[in-house]
């Protein structure tokens, strides 16, 4: 791609980052560029935010519903997976599985409780109470 084709179209990353992208200068060698998005780029992102929002909304209205505990929550909040999760706690992911729900959850000591709570970066409180 040539530097003067590199997309610069608008995106909602525009005001926080820029991709280094290789494109070809007038001499015909590759230097890198920055581009501010490409619209089919732009476009994927925006569906994976729409998916994360559904995820997170979902989660909230299973704790509201008593079928499942806060980490579910703060788990799709800070984007995490089972095997991230898990490496970020010591916690096996089938033990993580167990927490998610609000019956083993409400009788987790405040041990427990507390590397949850580092891991996603809130208070003992708001884990317990789910306090957003």
């Amino acid at each position: 791609m040539k530097k003067e084709e590199l997309p610069q179209d608008k995106s909602h990353l525009k005001n926080f980052t820029r991709e280094v992208c290789y494109v070809k200068n007038s001499e015909g060698k590759y230097v890198t560029d920055l581009s501010t998005g490409w619209e089919v780029k732009s476009a994927a992102l925006n569906n994976q935010w729409d998916e994360i929002e559904r995820r997170i909304k979902k989660a909230k209205e299973k704790i509201i519903n008593g079928k499942a505990s806060p980490i579910l929550y703060f788990f799709e909040l800070k984007l995490m997976d089972l095997p991230v999760l898990s490496g970020y706690t010591g916690f096996s992911k089938w033990r993580i599985k167990r927490h998610m729900k609000p019956n083993v959850f409400k009788n987790l000591n405040d041990k427990t409780l507390q590397v949850y709570a580092e891991v996603f970066e809130i208070s003992l409180n708001d884990l317990k109470n789910f306090n957003l």
